[in-house]
């Protein structure tokens, strides 16, 4: 049966993520961090979407692109170097400025609700079907793993050691997925995660208190989540999504391994497309006509939405 979430579910589920990327229930829409040694260099906004992938010229693309953007004339002209992934965006100054300043801006607070529901929230219910999932806080671990990274590697660790959901039920499932994300992120090589295994920590608190159903009020991290919180020192944020290029028609063409596992994935469901490790036009096209068969938006760019529908 489908996992069905209330709005307040939702919106709680979002809240325990926010609260592990920028210390603040609702998010910080304007949070714009750096952190030495994290592979996802820049990172911004209330769910901290990140630069070195790809998914914060998405993020910015959508919001130039909106009525009324008070800031889109101060970050258009950073759009092409956002979509190139240039990493001296990390250290420029005027850029940073600007994205701060949007988050002041209630179109960029539409836009990133928007864009983090389509990026993440999509594909995690996709994702919680996909292994059964009905509960709140499942849903709320997907959604941590979707945006922190890495959720089908550690998904299909934790089948392979231990079983699936359906076979193990549901507490106890999670509760090996939870331990099995900790393991890996306390022993990663790199020293930023290794530090991110709090949030392992306070999943695992609220699955021992039973929250399965994420019924206000929770605390998570210290923090009071309820009603009013929802309305209203910070956690390290590093991205565990270092293998997730946003895949795009560019010049010189993107290519390599991720770049065929998408066009296997798209032969797969039915789009053909030369399984070549080059992005190219066909490619390009065959992405276009698989998001438009799945009700995406049909832009011919293979990023986190698009990925989770190919399940990938």
């Amino acid at each position: 049966m489908p996992i069905e979430l209330d709005h307040m579910q939702k919106r709680v589920a979002q809240a325990i993520v926010h609260v592990f990327e920028t210390g603040v229930p609702r998010g910080d829409y304007g949070k714009v961090t750096l952190l030495a040694g994290d592979t996802g260099h820049l990172t911004y906004g209330k769910a901290q979407t990140t630069l070195g992938p790809g998914n914060l010229a998405l993020l910015l693309e959508g919001y130039c692109a909106a009525a009324g953007a008070a800031q889109g004339g101060a970050l258009r002209p950073y759009l092409e170097r956002c979509r190139a992934r240039d990493l001296s965006l990390d250290h420029d100054a005027g850029f940073r400025d600007a994205l701060a300043d949007a988050g002041d801006d209630p179109v960029m607070h539409s836009v990133q609700d928007a864009f983090f529901d389509r990026v993440y929230w999509a594909p995690t219910i996709r994702s919680a079907d996909y292994i059964g999932c009905t509960t709140a806080l499942g849903a709320a671990i997907v959604y941590d793993s979707r945006v922190h990274g890495s959720w089908h590697a550690r998904r299909d660790e934790t089948i392979a050691g231990h079983g699936t959901l359906e076979h193990l039920g549901e507490e106890t499932w999670f509760g090996d997925y939870v331990a099995n994300r900790r393991n890996w992120l306390a022993h990663h090589s790199n020293p930023i995660l290794r530090k991110t295994v709090y949030r392992m920590d306070a999943l695992d608190a609220l699955m021992d208190a039973g929250a399965w159903e994420l019924a206000l009020p929770l605390t998570v991290r210290g923090l009071r989540l309820d009603a009013d919180s929802l309305e209203s020192g910070a956690p390290v944020r590093a991205s565990a999504e270092d293998d997730e290029r946003v895949l795009r028609l560019a010049e010189p063409h993107m290519t390599g391994d991720d770049v065929r596992a998408v066009q296997q994935a798209l032969v797969d469901a039915g789009h053909p497309t030369a399984v070549d490790g080059d992005y190219g036009p066909n490619t390009r096209d065959a992405v276009r006509a698989f998001q438009q068969a799945q009700g995406l938006t049909a832009d011919g760019i293979a990023g986190p939405a698009t990925r989770a529908a190919l399940d990938l």
